[in-house]
């Protein structure tokens, strides 16, 4: 299978140049020149297969150039019980007749980032084996606070690769903040940017196709590549957990092979969402998919009127993973309604770069029916975390607090009683000053790790080691930057390489 440039149709790579690229040289995001099928007798095959075999026959469909034993060595390798503490990998937990939390945080950063930055790092350096590449891979992140920690773990010590992470300052959660500075690893670096995930985000993709960074790496023997989800090979695993929890909700018979299921992110770049839609568009039998914005309601607004515009304050939020106002895996989804029109695309992509906004035809908006998307507000996120804990003991991040605050808004809108998982991101004692101070304002004195042991007293849930071994773990990391000087904060790390 071939992928394509959703801004330029003549650039033609295979999944393997695709990964190890990360971005076309234009700007523009890979994409498959065809969304494969899953047929129901190939869905019903994988029950009683294990996570990381599921994986393996979802990939085929779309990295062929990667043999089979390739494949079984990257899930083998990153699906264990050796990074994720269960060996489901994701689990699902029954919350109500008919409502399912599809559990992504189990992985060594307790967020949903792991389930594909365990096995980037993986189908990374086998592509480059594969590709022949005899360059060092410099691999540039820009987080809102997950991402980050979950690619300097999986990229941690990784021969052949470098890493840096740029986070903003004010724009993580202090537990986020902290397992990212306090990273190991002799081929990690850091960066805390004076602005917001957008301008870390942006920078990023400057640099990306900036000349003069460019001619840096090719005279010091080195190569990008990215680990965030405008990568393919972030966005195919994503894919796997939807297929596998279909499966999995159908083997367990809370579903009959054939039933819809409707589907609850929440979302900001956009990443897990399209990652849900692929797999509708494979064959996968689920129905709605809701998009759960927080105050940065960007994407509420576009699926509301088909304007897409960046240009309003952003709002620093309880759930600052979504602290997004510039979505950039929504440019994938742009070019499949716009009949996959590199062109329309590129136009699109060039109006938000220079105006801010950009508008889709109607008849483009007409293709958007799979999707509902509505948004919480944080008090709202603060009321459904308190209202699920009284009303079932589960405890809710705010991320996902999110999402089902939203879930509610749908129900109560269309009266559809479908079947829904909601996609849990993260673990709550990522966020337990968020998630306590919810439940009762008699916790706001203590601090994050006083903190975590209530949250742990309270949902009967262990403290996961990722969180346990940063507690008195030294800072590594104290480099900063304005949002301009992320060029040059760059230029200094190559040179150091």
């Amino acid at each position: 299978m071939q992928f394509f440039s959703t801004r330029d149709q003549n650039r033609k790579v295979t999944s393997s140049e695709a990964i190890a690229q990360g971005l076309s040289n234009e700007g523009g995001l890979f994409v498959p020149e065809t969304i494969p099928s899953i047929s129901m007798d190939e869905l019903k095959s994988l029950a009683g297969m294990n996570y990381a075999q599921r994986a393996a026959f979802v990939f085929s469909k779309y990295l062929t150039d990667y043999t089979d034993a390739e494949l079984r060595y990257c899930t083998e390798s990153a699906y264990t019980t050796k990074a994720f503490d269960t060996a489901n990998i994701a689990e699902i937990a029954h919350l109500f007749e008919g409502t399912y939390m599809l559990e992504l945080w189990h992985g060594p950063t307790c967020a949903f980032k792991d389930m594909a930055l365990q096995i980037l790092p993986y189908f990374l350096t086998t592509a480059v084996k594969k590709l022949h590449m005899d360059k060092k891979v410099v691999i540039l992140v820009a987080t809102s606070g997950d991402t980050g920690k979950a690619a300097l773990e999986g990229f941690k010590d990784v021969p052949g690769t470098e890493i840096m992470v740029f986070y903003p300052v004010e724009g993580v959660s202090d537990m986020q903040k902290r397992q990212m500075v306090t990273q190991e690893g002799e081929n990690v670096t850091v960066c805390a940017v004076k602005g917001n995930f957008d301008d870390c985000q942006s920078g990023v993709k400057k640099i990306f196709t900036d000349h003069k960074v460019l001619e840096a790496l090719e005279q010091g023997g080195m190569t990008f590549s990215s680990a965030n989800s405008i990568n393919w090979g972030r966005l195919v695993p994503q894919i796997v957990y939807y297929v596998s929890s279909y499966v999995s909700l159908a083997e367990s018979g809370q579903i009959a092979y054939g039933d819809l299921l409707n589907v609850v992110v929440p979302t900001g770049n956009f990443g897990n969402i399209l990652a849900a839609y692929y797999a509708k568009m494979m064959g996968v039998p689920l129905g709605k998919l809701i998009c759960a914005s927080n105050d940065n309601k960007v994407l509420y607004d576009f699926f509301r009127t088909g304007a897409y515009d960046r240009n309003r304050d952003f709002i620093l939020t309880t759930s600052p993973s979504m602290d997004i106002l510039i979505s950039s895996n929504l440019e994938r989804l742009i070019y499949r309604i716009a009949g996959e029109d590199a062109a329309c695309n590129a136009s699109l992509m060039a109006a938000l770069a220079g105006d801010g906004k950009y508008e889709i035809t109607a008849e483009m908006k007409e293709k958007l029916g799979d999707f509902y998307g509505n948004y919480a507000t944080q008090e709202e996120c603060a009321a459904q975390i308190r209202s699920l804990y009284e009303d079932t003991d589960y405890v809710l991040d705010p991320h996902t607090a999110v999402a089902a605050a939203v879930y509610n808004k749908y129900k109560e809108e269309t009266g559809d009683t479908t079947k829904t998982v909601i996609a849990s991101t993260a673990s709550p004692y990522k966020f337990t000053r968020t998630v306590l101070s919810a439940m009762d304002e008699k916790y706001a004195d203590m601090d994050d790790f006083a903190l975590t042991e209530e949250l742990e007293k309270i949902s009967g849930v262990k403290i996961p080691d990722a969180i346990t071994k940063i507690r008195n773990a030294p800072v590594l990391h104290n480099i900063q930057c304005e949002k301009d000087g992320m060029k040059q904060a760059v230029m200094e790390f190559l040179e150091k390489q």
